[in-house]
């Protein structure tokens, strides 16, 4: 298993970004990625586990190892700080700070702090770091790339606007591609077309049927390049039930229902379901 994104890079990258080299010099010799597989999906952030029957394509974090025999998409959290990675960011001046000098974060996960995308010079530093994790999960096996967070301009109190995390999203993209690898559009429904020019190859989204917005995606990505995962409160804030889901023609083929904290089979709190 691989260290963490920052405290794991090598003395030379960070020498790299230092002086402006480029990230993905050594990298054209790799082949262009093609399309998903067919078969369901399981999203296993909160840990790997054998994925349930029928499953062909698993999601999981970047610090985790690929299932074996199956197409596996590593989760990178492109846009905000993962928890307890946030001093290594802060040392690199690239988490977003307010007036008072004090990190953004994300309310609704306040362990993660946003990063500083409104500058090119840091988007390109941030997409060098970010690079060693990629090439991580290239070696690891893995043959697609999440990142997580675009939208997080939504919650920077105007301090980032969308221009400025799709620049870094085509940073990201590009160095995906470079190592062979697919790249999702994770959420932003309302930038889909923004994230077909970033390059993105497929999404991966959260409770679009919750938020009917799924047909943003499909339209985009087409039906069998759309991965949603609905979450059992989100569905009944939303007054549906996951029956109401499935049933929906709108609704992605591949449509799961997950707990909210992606915790590993045989956990208390469990819960997959597929449509």
């Amino acid at each position: 298993m691989r260290v963490s994104l920052v405290t794991g890079l090598a003395a030379s990258a960070v020498a790299a970004v230092v002086a402006g080299c480029a990230p993905t010099a050594e990298l054209s010799a790799h082949a262009e990625p093609e399309g998903l597989p067919n078969g369901g999906f399981d999203y296993q952030l909160g840990g790997g586990y054998p994925p349930p029957e029928d499953v062909g394509i698993v999601v999981r974090d970047s610090t985790d190892e690929p299932e074996p025999g199956m197409y596996s998409i590593c989760y990178v959290n492109g846009f905000q700080t993962q928890p307890g990675e946030e001093r290594e960011w802060l040392d690199e001046g690239l988490v977003l700070l307010d007036e008072a000098g004090e990190p953004v974060i994300d309310p609704g996960w306040p362990d993660e702090r946003l990063l500083d995308t409104s500058t090119d010079e840091k988007r390109g530093r941030i997409a060098a770091l970010l690079g060693a994790t990629i090439e991580g999960c290239a070696d690891d096996g893995f043959a697609a790339v999440e990142f997580d967070n675009l939208d997080s301009y939504l919650r920077s109190q105007g301090w980032l606007t969308v221009e400025d995390n799709f620049a870094l999203a085509e940073e990201l993209v590009a160095i995906v591609h470079d190592h062979g690898l697919l790249a999702a559009q994770k959420n932003a429904a309302e930038e889909t077309e923004r994230g077909l020019a970033a390059g993105f190859d497929f999404a991966i989204t959260e409770s679009c049927a919750a938020w009917f917005e799924c047909d943003a995606y499909t339209s985009a990505y087409g039906d069998e390049g759309v991965l949603d995962i609905e979450y059992p409160d989100t569905l009944e804030n939303a007054g549906l039930t996951f029956e109401d889901v499935c049933a929906d023609s709108e609704s992605p083929s591949r449509t799961i229902l997950r707990d909210l904290d992606l915790v590993s089979e045989g956990a208390e709190g469990y819960l997959y379901e597929r449509c």
